[in-house]
């Protein structure tokens, strides 16, 4: 029997905006998405890269960084949160007003693109 991944927030990211420094979170929850076979990162950037490109997300890319980072909305749920590729794992970042559908969907999408890959989800929270 196979238990689905709860997707619950129990600690959203709180906004600082620093005297000329942009934004900056403090505490959240982030979800680690990681794959049962070893995956290269330009693999999975390019499973989600796809994935995102099918919809029903509006996306952005970060460049000069170094790992694959997007800003997603899922438009049918309007969630908003960040989606990062690194150390052979696809990581959501929570986001001060993402709900878990959007995680959810974004993680039912992701399985669906590659059935025969199965996925373990690990949820981190820093509650400072």
């Amino acid at each position: 029997m196979t238990t689905e991944p709860s997707f619950s927030i129990p600690a959203h990211p709180k906004r600082r905006y620093p005297y000329d420094e942009g934004v900056e979170y403090e505490g959240g929850t982030e979800f680690e998405l990681i794959p049962d076979e070893e995956r290269a990162t330009p693999e999975l950037a390019a499973t989600v890269r796809n994935l995102l490109a099918d919809g029903p997300y509006r996306y952005g890319d970060f460049h000069d960084l170094p790992m694959p980072l997007w800003l997603v909305r899922d438009e049918e749920t309007a969630d908003v949160f960040r989606v990062a590729v690194r150390d052979g794992t696809v990581r959501l970042h929570v986001l001060p007003t993402t709900e878990p559908d959007g995680l959810r969907r974004f993680y039912d999408r992701l399985r669906a693109s590659d059935a025969d890959c199965q996925w373990t989800v690990e949820r981190r929270v820093d509650a400072t």
